[in-house]
């Protein structure tokens, strides 16, 4: 069967789609696995050896993305998340079995309509793309390996000879991207930094974004001489995560290199809005929960300022306990 998987919105929300395409082609392996995403997750969805085929949307019109999607023959669809272009696509193409939520004016244009109420976070999104896959195969196991995302190490040799890397890596990534909807302040994460370089036994990393050179110079001033390499992303999304997958420990806020992070077995520190939306407890990741650590920043400044603290003793603790 040819199965079309639609999730083609932002890094970390195709990472939570991830486990769906798996389930898919472990239920049968003769599954043809078939993923629609953007353009910036081309090169992963291209990794994953459980997905078979890739249909990059780069926003043509509805007719030329129908055109693309008739060509690949697809038996059944599965969008994760929906809009009515992808929607209305999907039904010029004349998909047989379309499977959706059963949200927005878009659940027209499936037949088969799933309702899930996701703004009552009754569970994560990730495990909201999985309940999905239930309505093509009522028998099929949810279940899927952490990390998900599995590298060679030569990506992290590369990196440990270019910038004197020997210890075990702890990395902060200070960037506010995606929709992430909580995060602390440069000289805030300068803080958390300090308290990492206190332990001679790792080496401190700054991660940064190809978009984020003003972060970057920022931080470049205020650490002046320091033990600290400044690493910008200047790859793919996939090389990025081979680097991830051998750090320690990743901090961040919760976006899109959170959840790289973690899918690729890095253990995770992640700060979270205050609100039912942005919560941990529907943005949690894919990898092992108990390798996730997740803080709710509070909006009213004495609740943050509360918080920032809790931050620094659990990050010392951490730290102590070693690798």
């Amino acid at each position: 069967m040819n199965i079309l998987v639609v999730r083609n919105d932002k890094l970390g929300d195709f990472i939570t789609a991830l486990p769906t395409f798996y389930v898919l082609k472990h239920h049968n392996p003769s599954n043809h696995i078939i993923a629609l995403v953007a353009p910036l997750n081309r090169k992963l969805a291209q990794s994953c050896d459980f997905i078979d085929e890739v249909i990059v949307d780069e926003g043509k019109d509805i007719l030329e993305l129908a055109f693309e999607i008739k060509k690949a023959n697809i038996d059944a669809s599965i969008t994760l998340f929906s809009n009515t272009r992808v929607a209305l696509a999907q039904w010029i193409a004349r998909i047989p079995v379309r499977i959706a939520p059963a949200t927005k004016i878009a659940q027209i244009f499936y037949n088969h309509r799933i309702k899930q109420r996701r703004s009552r976070v009754e569970m994560a999104e990730f495990e909201y793309n999985l309940q999905l896959t239930k309505a093509l195969f009522g028998d099929i196991s949810l279940d899927f390996p952490k990390p998900l995302l599995n590298f060679s190490d030569e990506t992290f040799q590369n990196f440990c000879a270019e910038y004197g890397v020997t210890k075990p890596v702890v990395a902060f990534h200070p960037g506010f991207g995606g929709s992430s909807d909580a995060n602390w302040t440069l000289s805030e994460y300068m803080q958390l930094v300090s308290i990492a370089t206190e332990n001679e036994a790792i080496d401190v990393v700054m991660t940064f974004g190809p978009d984020e050179e003003k972060l970057y110079n920022e931080a470049k001033s205020l650490l002046g001489v320091s033990r600290v390499a400044l690493y910008r992303s200047q790859g793919s999304v996939v090389n990025f995560a081979a680097l991830l997958s051998r750090f320690k420990l990743f901090v961040s806020t919760s976006t899109g290199t959170y959840h790289l992070a973690s899918a690729s077995g890095c253990e995770t520190f992640t700060f979270f809005g205050d609100s039912k939306f942005a919560s941990a407890a529907r943005w949690k990741s894919i990898g092992e929960e108990t390798r996730q650590h997740h803080f709710m920043i509070p909006f009213d400044p004495i609740g943050r300022a509360e918080m920032f603290e809790k931050v620094k003793r659990e990050l010392k603790s951490f730290l102590l306990k070693g690798f």
